[in-house]
């Protein structure tokens, strides 16, 4: 067994530990495995290894990977959306994680239309009210999320978070939590299912999933640290 794989069977039994404390089962949770950074003959051993849904942060690097790797893999996009790069993202990316304004949302729904796609998106809510992370903040996404959800060509599946930096885990537990009070707000609110939240990365993924995580995004736990030499 490689190195990838075995680090990808331990991070399934901490899911499913995660998971179990708080009465879940591990297949309600999706694990997206984060390849920034790394070749795709690395990505190619979790692949190998069955881990069938893979992020990037990186158009180019989605660019790179994405034709060169098994057609029947999911791709998701996690890293900040810029407009000029809509139309190249959502023809190569199955879902969008970083939605951050009415006016991306807006523009990503006609080229969706233009594209005849209908991408599958998350929004992105700045949790920690970070000047230095995209995302909606709180008052942003309850003025616009009636709006949001009416454009016809996104796929709106739930919310996205990437909360401040801290020192331990569980210093993270009261964003996410903030996150699953959001989502329950907006979908008895707006009458609307909002089935995903992705949070949590390798640092604090088992307490995101305690907490109510649906989707957590995993790199250097799987890949090892970021490959940025080979950059």
């Amino acid at each position: 067994m490689t190195e990838v794989a075995q680090n990808l069977r331990e991070v399934q039994g901490r899911i499913k530990a995660a998971a179990s404390r708080v009465g879940c089962e591990a297949e309600e949770v999706t694990l997206v495995a984060v390849s920034k950074t790394w070749s795709v003959d690395h990505v190619q051993l979790a692949v190998d290894a069955g881990q069938k849904i893979l992020g990037e942060n990186k158009l180019q690097e989605g660019q790179e990977k994405i034709p060169a790797m098994d057609q029947g893999l999911e791709w998701h996009f996690i890293g900040g959306l810029q407009r000029n790069k809509v139309r190249k993202v959502l023809g190569l990316f199955h879902w969008v994680h970083s939605v951050d304004s009415l006016k991306l949302a807006r523009y990503a729904d006609g080229v969706a239309a233009d594209m005849s796609l209908k991408p599958k998106v998350l929004l992105q809510v700045n949790i920690g009210a970070e000047l230095s992370k995209g995302g909606f903040e709180l008052d942003e996404i309850r003025e616009h999320f009636a709006e949001i959800m009416q454009l016809e060509n996104l796929e709106v599946k739930g919310l996205m978070c990437i909360p401040p930096a801290v020192a331990e885990p569980d210093q993270a537990r009261p964003f996410f939590q903030a996150m699953v009070s959001l989502r329950k707000e907006l979908c008895e609110k707006h009458g609307v299912e909002l089935s995903e939240l992705s949070m949590g990365m390798s640092g604090d993924f088992e307490v995101a999933i305690e907490e109510g995580a649906t989707m957590v995004r995993v790199g250097s736990s799987i890949f090892g640290a970021r490959n940025y030499a080979s950059q």
